[in-house]
């Protein structure tokens, strides 16, 4: 389900990009007009307007001089989430829904109970339960009624479509409700509007439910209608982990629909979506800007998440670091070159992953020795 607009009404309306963008405020809701919400009804925490900052020390050791990375780790909840939830929030309350449900692999799950608290509404949350320890604590903190589903994501959202009619909860599972998508499209306006209005190369983007992806895509298509940006499109690349790529796959096989993927398994939680619903449409998107989807492992993507971190100074989720590992593995291959302007999105905070980063270096939680310091135990 999309929301759509009178764009020309609204061009007509807003004929250039000052007057279309609210600049007085410091989040998404800067984009209001092409919004389904007025910005004096939003329930917000402040989302969206995240930094785009330049990858110097790691873009010169991939040989690539314009690498930039979109934090979307500083978001309320410390994920990209947010915007898609702070939307879809505020239509459940504008449309009267009074108890909103929603399966999650763990940080939609935290973004929901957040603004379903801020909106004063009942929050019913179902996740598989070796979600990381902080999305299950946020959303208990925050009030919500939290269910632990010994699966994967597409059983939690198998309960939630049984139990939805009988409890009257108002289903705000990715894509079957058509808000969400419209907060993760500003991804897409931020990126334009930070770089002046253009667009890059190449958007690496880490790809498990693939709505970020497709909001981006839209996004696009309507900044070209509303004249804000020419024909251009970067090549969208989708970013899977090896324990769980439906859409490589796919992408592959030249299939228009991924496959159930079997015995799903990643430490980024955010990737383990073993069947999208939107699968065709990020597919779509691929083929259709000249992308393409790769896939890293689990020790590829947190080993590059710490890179990041020792060269950057940015501590990403693994969502974050399959992007940078994935980028690697297309410059080794020349599908991307050294002039190319590429945006990376990391899509999470680094804290809300410690157990992944535990397990891949046992000894950052041992306080075993390496070479960079040791434990002392004072007398």
């Amino acid at each position: 389900m999309f929301v759509q607009y009178d764009l020309e009404a609204i061009r007509r309306a807003n004929p250039s990009a000052a007057k279309l963008v609210d600049e007085s405020r410091a989040d998404m809701w800067r984009y209001a007009k092409v919004l389904p919400a007025e910005a004096s009804d939003a329930v917000t925490l402040g989302e969206g307007w995240t930094p785009l900052l330049r990858l110097e020390t790691l873009g010169s050791r991939l040989g690539c001089a314009r690498v930039l990375l979109k934090d979307e780790g500083l978001n309320p909840t410390g994920s990209f989430k947010a915007r898609g939830l702070s939307a879809a929030v505020t239509m459940a309350r504008l449309l009267g829904a009074r108890k909103l449900a929603i399966p999650s692999a763990g940080n939609a799950a935290g973004a929901m109970a957040a603004y379903a608290s801020a909106a004063q509404l009942e929050a019913h949350i179902f996740m598989p339960q070796d979600v990381p320890q902080s999305n299950f604590l946020e959303c208990k903190a925050y009030g919500a009624a939290v269910t632990l589903v010994n699966g994967l994501i597409s059983d939690c959202a198998r309960i939630v479509a049984e139990r939805k009619e009988q409890e009257g909860w108002y289903d705000v599972s990715t894509l079957k409700e058509p808000y969400r998508i419209e907060g993760k499209k500003t991804m897409g306006y931020e990126l334009a509007e930070q770089l002046g209005w253009r667009l890059p190369d190449a958007i690496l983007y880490p790809c498990g439910g693939g709505v970020g992806l497709i909001g981006m895509w839209k996004a696009f298509d309507e900044m070209e209608a509303l004249g804000l940006i020419g024909r251009k499109r970067p090549r969208m690349i989708a970013v899977q982990a090896a324990g769980c790529e439906p859409i490589t796959r796919a992408f592959e096989q030249a299939a228009s629909r991924s496959q159930f993927y079997e015995n799903a398994h990643t430490v980024a939680s955010g990737l383990r979506v073993p069947k999208p619903i939107g699968d065709f449409l990020v597919l779509r998107a691929i083929r259709e800007s000249g992308g393409t989807a790769v896939s890293v492992s689990d020790e590829e993507m947190m080993d590059s998440a710490v890179e990041l971190a020792s060269s950057e100074g940015l501590f990403v989720a693994p969502e974050g670091g399959a992007c940078v590992a994935a980028l690697r593995k297309l410059v080794a291959a020349g599908a991307l070159q050294a002039d190319d302007e590429i945006v990376i999105y990391n899509t999470g905070s680094g804290l809300k992953y410690l157990e992944a980063y535990g397990t891949r270096y046992p000894r950052l939680l041992s306080g075993e020795q390496d070479k960079l310091g040791g434990l002392i135990t004072p007398r």
